[in-house]
């Protein structure tokens, strides 16, 4: 596949780039990373009025610009790039997702405009399971339990490792009908955050750039209208939204496997040793050659798994049509995650030992991107569990 940029998407990716730049500094990171939100909720409003990402992809009939995915995968190139702090990636490349593939028409015209306004939301799936201990991320990790009571659902059960689970607005949530395992009985449901019996706790986390909350469910009552799609037939339309957030997140990790290597490679530009820089060295050459091919690869594999993501979100928006989806999402998601994941954390790694080690000291910023590479390697699923989940697909 030969894959080039369209002038409109070029300019969307340069003019994330360039406001990027300006606004996510080391010091709007660390001041972000520093509060309760963990972002600043005046950069929000002004990325959601003055350009409008929140609502790129989403369908013009809702309020959305009706973009598409390949736009933005490079807009999370860009924000792994510069380590922007927002609800973004929660609310955009998993809610509204969500909202988009398995929605009911009543709740796309409810919350897809909401977003549009700059509310906030999130995905919530993963209880606390010896499957997700365990490093899986698939069905068997859904465990909260929904049980229809006349005219309503009450939940109960707790999920983990929410993205922005404490601060968002608009929950959907992952649960199962008792007694059902594995992909049988999964249903879903969108609900305000605020509900009744909803508790949220913020989780300790080694990357502060992201926050993540456990979501505990006491008895909450939710109308019947909560319910997204057919009750216990989900998991296909969930795996999907996975999937795509999963391509998002590849995004992501490869552009910030490209700033840790040009933070390194001008840093060893400045850093003498023997009265000449370290870039000189042979050995310094090799890493930043190796550092490049890596990005360089993961680029490829990203750029290739939007357009496949492309096809398959333009298809899931055009009513809901779940078997119609590309059968490549899964194993290009994959494939670009498993490599992305190991590139980054590669990449983050090389670049501490070229800064001699004072990239872990709080002052430089490469110790962040480290951090946030570790982080994200984890999130839905690891180089290891791509590699698997592949394995699987190839034997099916």
């Amino acid at each position: 596949m030969e894959f080039a940029f369209t002038e409109e998407q070029q300019m969307i990716r340069d003019t994330a780039e360039s406001f990027l730049q300006e606004v996510s500094t080391s010091e709007a990171i660390r001041t972000a990373m520093a509060t309760d939100m963990g972002y600043d909720p005046e950069l929000w409003e002004s990325i959601c009025t003055d350009l409008y990402w929140q609502a790129i992809h989403i369908p013009e009939e809702f309020g959305g610009m009706g973009l598409g995915y390949v736009e933005l995968v490079a807009m999370m190139e860009q924000m792994g790039r510069y380590l922007l702090c927002s609800p973004f990636f929660s609310t955009v490349c998993l809610a509204a997702n969500a909202l988009i593939i398995a929605g009911t028409e009543e709740q796309k015209a409810r919350y897809l405009p909401q977003i549009c306004e700059g509310k906030t939301a999130t995905v919530a799936y993963t209880g606390v399971s010896a499957a997700h201990q365990s490093g899986q991320w698939g069905a068997d990790t859904v465990n909260v339990i929904a049980e229809k009571t006349g005219d309503q659902f009450v939940l109960n059960g707790a999920v983990r490792y929410v993205a922005d689970g404490a601060t968002s607005d608009i929950l959907v949530v992952a649960a199962r009908s008792e007694g059902s395992q594995g992909e049988e009985g999964v249903s879903l449901f969108v609900l305000p955050a605020d509900t009744a019996g909803v508790e949220r706790i913020m989780l300790p986390t080694m990357d502060q750039t992201r926050k993540q909350a456990e979501i505990v469910f006491n008895d909450v009552s939710i109308p019947c209208d909560a319910l997204m799609g057919s009750e216990g037939n989900a998991w296909s339309v969930l795996s999907t939204v996975i999937d795509l957030a999963t391509v998002a997140l590849a995004a992501e990790q490869m552009g910030g496997a490209q700033q840790v290597m040009d933070l390194t490679v001008e840093y060893t530009k400045e850093r003498k040793q023997f009265n000449r820089p370290i870039a000189g060295f042979q050995a310094i050459k090799h890493k930043a050659a190796d550092m490049m091919t890596r990005v360089e690869v993961a680029r490829s594999g990203v750029y290739y798994a939007a357009c496949v993501a492309q096809d398959a979100f333009a298809t899931a928006a055009i009513g809901n049509r779940v078997g119609d989806f590309s059968e490549e999402l899964p194993e290009a998601a994959s494939i670009a995650k498993s490599y992305c994941s190991d590139a980054y954390f590669k990449n983050a790694g090389d670049a501490i030992q070229m800064h001699g080690g004072v990239g872990f000291t709080w002052e430089y910023d490469i110790h962040l991107y480290f951090k946030r590479a570790k982080a994200s390697e984890h999130f839905l699923g690891n180089g290891s569990y791509h590699r698997e989940r592949l394995a699987s697909m190839l034997l099916d």
